[in-house]
């Protein structure tokens, strides 16, 4: 996370970097996503709504590619021995 340092978190970069505008429009995207998901019937209190193809990877909003997972499983990945994501 570009606000942490030796595992140590510093607010005040955090706060400079969630107010970016490409970090605001994704955020955008993200709750448009939720509130989509949610009209279409599904219940998404206390979960998270996950993207099966990421939108950094070139993935839609549209219903069919978002799905209802866990906050633990949609915030946990694979990462290889250079610590980029697999």
């Amino acid at each position: 996370m570009p606000y942490m340092t030796n595992g140590v978190r510093s607010y005040k970069k955090q706060q400079k970097y969630d107010g970016k505008p490409s970090v605001i429009a994704d955020r955008a995207k993200r709750n448009a996503a939720r509130a989509k998901l949610k009209a279409s019937g599904v219940d998404v209190a206390g979960k998270d709504v996950a993207h099966k193809v990421a939108l950094s990877k070139g993935g839609s909003n549209e219903v069919k590619n978002l799905s209802v997972q866990s906050k633990a499983k949609n915030r946990s990945f694979k990462r290889d021995k250079n610590g980029a994501m697999k």
